[in-house]
């Protein structure tokens, strides 16, 4: 019981940090003297309160947090934190009811960018920023963020970044301090979302959109504040900036700071994912481009080089913009960007799916299996660079694929049973599974999930956290075993 209160202590403490992010927001309200204010100050003080509670209840219980401990502090972390994201949104719409709006929290926190909301353009300036800094909290991972800070409070934090950075070579440390690490990541992230700020700022969005679709932009969410998204601005010197920084936020935020740190650009090129990254996603946008322009969509390359590429890149690095409805398309090109939106990103950046990383694996052990059959007595290991692949990765990676597999499948039967057509429960489950947001039929880039009953919409919430925690971790905890002492 005392290692739960123990983790009880420390949630405590990060629901006080979440809440003092609301801070922004009720000041965006209050200067703006808009109606949102008043749910803001309720929010922030509900949030503040529970926060509190829970960590002077139980500060008698701080220890150290052991490798059980901390997968529980990730899964409650963040189940609990949409509870308090969805305050604000619950109050000022209340017609929603509690399973949509706790679906728009958890899909900003886990950066998914799938909404319920429409009437975007007129809605109040602190409501659209909320949903905005939610995706930019939870694409780096407010964890993350936490272990930064931990320390101060007296607890590690070696144990929580295990569980919540994404991708099979977890060990892997940038700093020889857990903290470090995290104050490394965040600083090379906010300093990228300031640079993507000042582009928007300069290719045409005023300072608002500018910095909510930074926001977005870099945690690879697709929250707009305008129901036509990127079709609002119609610019593509706007869209350009978009391509560019969803394609640097594909990319492992560790390579990121190890250039930084070493005032280089080689890390990029010792990095496994990023080539084979830019290649698929990029010869993607050239394929798809010549495709739509050859069944006539659109009467000239160009035009159709800037329609594929902003909306390939969006939907391959699961950010979820859109500059038009892709959704009526030839169905070959929505349904490869969906296939994309599976692996393309690296592990490490703040997209969803499987990561390239894991696709590389999966590719070089299908060779070796050829190799082997073909001679059984060679010798071919599974490499990375110049490090072997071990047998125990590999085999955890052939079982990631099938959890990721099977739960496609499983969410896909489940909401066909639950009256959704075959395209829209397909698409749904690989839009909240991989973090996407937008999918297909009901669901298009052009609509949102409002029309979903609450039993879909609670499966699609659950989906989002799944696939945002990769499986394990959250499966892990409702487990038998997770709880045996």
């Amino acid at each position: 019981m005392n290692h739960l209160l123990a983790v009880v202590n420390i949630l405590g403490k990060l629901i006080v940090v979440f809440g003092l992010t609301m801070l922004l927001p009720c000041m965006v309200a209050y200067f703006s003297q808009d109606e949102s204010l008043i749910v803001f100050l309720q929010a922030l003080l509900t949030t503040l309160g529970t926060g509190t509670a829970l960590w002077l209840s139980t500060r008698r219980y701080k220890r150290e947090l052991q490798t059980r401990d901390g997968f529980l502090l990730v899964v409650l972390t963040w189940l609990s934190l949409p509870l308090f994201g969805m305050l604000p949104i619950l109050s000022y719409f209340p017609e929603l009811g509690f399973a949509k709006s706790y679906f728009e929290a958890t899909s900003g926190l886990t950066a998914t960018g799938g909404t319920v909301l429409t009437g975007l353009d007129s809605l109040p300036y602190a409501i659209n920023l909320w949903r905005g800094l939610m995706i930019w909290l939870g694409g780096m991972g407010l964890i993350v963020l936490a272990v930064a800070i931990l320390p101060m409070l007296g607890v590690g934090g070696r144990q929580l970044f295990k569980a919540e950075i994404p991708g099979p070579m977890k060990e892997s440390k940038l700093t020889p301090r857990i903290a470090e690490t995290a104050k490394g990541l965040w600083m090379v992230y906010t300093f990228l979302t300031l640079l993507c700020a000042c582009a928007y700022w300069l290719a045409g969005m005023n300072g608002f959109d500018a910095i909510i679709h930074a926001f977005t932009t870099l945690g690879l969410g697709g929250f707009s504040s305008h129901d036509a998204s990127y079709g609002y601005w119609d610019s593509p010197l706007i869209e350009v900036v978009a391509i560019v920084f969803m394609l640097i936020a594909g990319i492992n935020f560790a390579s990121h700071f190890m250039v930084w740190r070493a005032r280089s650009f080689s890390p990029y090129w010792f990095d496994p994912e990023v080539k084979l990254f830019l290649f698929i996603v990029l010869t993607s946008c050239i394929g798809l481009a010549g495709y739509l322009w050859k069944m006539g969509i659109y009467a000239h390359p160009i035009e159709a080089l800037r329609y594929a590429s902003f909306n390939v890149v969006s939907v391959a690095t699961t950010t979820g913009y859109s500059n038009t409805d892709y959704a009526i398309w030839p169905v070959f090109a929505p349904l490869w960007m969906l296939f994309l939106s599976g692996f393309s990103t690296s592990s490490g950046s703040t997209g969803g799916g499987i990561k390239m990383i894991r696709v590389r694996i999966l590719y070089q052990q299908f060779f070796r299996e050829m190799i082997t059959i073909m001679h059984p007595r060679a010798i071919s290991p599974v490499k990375i660079g110049q490090s072997i692949i071990s047998n125990k990765i590999i085999f955890a990676v052939l079982v990631f694929l099938f959890v990721y597999l099977t739960s496609i499948v499983l969410m896909t039967l489940v909401l066909t049973l639950s009256g959704l057509d075959e395209i829209t429960a397909f698409s749904a489950a690989i839009a909240c599974l991989n973090n996407l947001g937008p999918g297909l039929g009901e669901i298009g880039p052009a609509t949102t999930y409002a029309s979903l009953n609450d039993f879909q919409i609670w499966l699609c919430s659950f989906a989002m956290l799944l696939g945002r925690l990769e499986f394990y971790t959250l499966i892990i905890v409702f487990t038998v075993a997770f709880w045996r002492k």
